[in-house]
């Protein structure tokens, strides 16, 4: 069987650019991973999704232990064969929907109690449940069960939540146990401190894990606080070893992440936009309810090969937007997915080559000289 492993293949400044192995398939980094909250990509086949370039989907262990549960999930054979999806997945521990649903849960070192939002129903997950439901759905990389601390949070209060994930972060990996093939990654905390950084990356590393996690970002600290944490961040964590940033985000926030060394990102955004409107392009945002696009006969981007630009007019997608058919979120996710692989792989492409400054450069040169419309 193929172990998991991480090879770096080149780096320029910061930025990475390498491959994960894993039993299920290769991983280039850096990667983006489509998110499949409920066992699905929205709007997407997943063979559609594979096309786009996405080597790995992200689960959600939340969503998917309330509908359909993870032992029904496991009883038809796992998350993979569920979903259709053969490649890898990875699955996140639970720790943000539950912060986002703070109003229904209570904490204690145990771990979380809290009601469902679908139908009120008490459960709890703790850093052992976060294990077992994340085992059960069959996840190739599994997440550390944490506090996601948000933002803002006052020093002490910030230290407390990083230091109780901490100590969820050895349950977690004592809990995970040996399992040949598959992955744990430890997830850093410690809010915008940079003395909580360091202090719980070197708890993570004092444990061991497959893989590294910048945590507790994107919860609303703005893309300038959050650059100038990923300034030091990432650097605190194994040269060795993937490092994924949660949660992020619009085009130039993965530029900018892995310029400071992410090789790893997930984010709703692309499928998300797909299905209000909001398309990314080589040359800005375009939001194809605006009656300019009407009568445009031409693709949303002239230079995408995706089957969206190659098939369909921005009048044509205006219309069945406006009409609100179906077929409207499906052909702009893929699209947006298809933007999101393409910037991945100029990256991987630029660092490969020592070029990274210069696709950066380009990168934000492209986009401001751009159409970018009023959302």
């Amino acid at each position: 069987m193929t172990q998991f492993s991480f090879d770096l293949a080149a780096t320029d400044g910061k930025a990475r650019t390498g491959a994960i192995s894993t039993p299920r398939g290769e991983i280039r980094t850096p990667a983006f991973m489509p998110v499949g909250t409920a066992a699905t990509v929205k709007a997407m086949m997943p063979e559609s999704v594979r096309a786009t370039g996405a080597d790995i989907l992200l689960g959600n262990t939340y969503h998917l232990m309330l509908r359909p549960t993870a032992e029904r999930i496991a009883n038809l054979g796992g998350l993979h064969k569920f979903m259709n999806w053969d490649r890898p997945i990875l699955t996140d521990s639970g720790g943000f929907q539950v912060m986002s649903l703070s109003d229904l849960r209570k904490m204690s070192e145990n771990g979380v109690t809290f009601k469902s939002h679908i139908d009120g129903s008490e459960h709890e997950i703790t850093p052992e449940r976060s294990m077992e439901i994340q085992r059960l759905l069959g996840s190739d990389i599994v997440m550390c069960f944490d506090e996601c601390t948000p933002h803002p949070a006052a020093q002490d209060v910030a230290l407390k939540s990083m230091q109780m994930s901490m100590r969820w972060a050895q349950r977690s990996r004592d809990a995970f146990g040996d399992r040949p093939g598959h992955a744990l990654f430890g997830i850093q905390q410690g809010s915008v401190f940079k003395d909580q950084r360091e202090e719980s990356a070197e708890a993570l590393k004092a444990i061991g894990f497959e893989g590294y996690a910048v945590g507790g970002l994107a919860v609303g600290e703005g893309q300038e606080v959050m650059f100038d944490v990923l300034d030091y961040a990432p650097d605190m964590l194994p040269t060795d070893k993937p490092r994924y940033l949660m949660g992020v985000g619009k085009p130039d926030d993965l530029v900018g992440g892995v310029k400071r060394g992410i090789d790893m990102f997930d984010c709703v955004l692309p499928s998300r936009s797909g299905r209000t409107g909001q398309i990314f392009t080589r040359n800005g945002v375009l939001n194809i309810k605006n009656a300019r696009h009407r009568d445009d006969p031409r693709p949303l981007d002239e230079s995408c090969t995706c089957p969206t630009c190659q098939g369909y007019s921005r009048a044509y997608l205006h219309h069945v937007f406006k009409s609100q058919e179906i077929i409207a979120s499906m052909l702009m996710t893929w699209h947006n997915l298809h933007y999101y692989q393409e910037l991945m792989a100029g990256m991987r492409a630029a660092i490969a080559a020592k070029e990274f400054a210069k696709f950066e450069i380009e990168f934000h040169a492209q986009r401001a000289q751009g159409d970018i419309e009023p959302i």
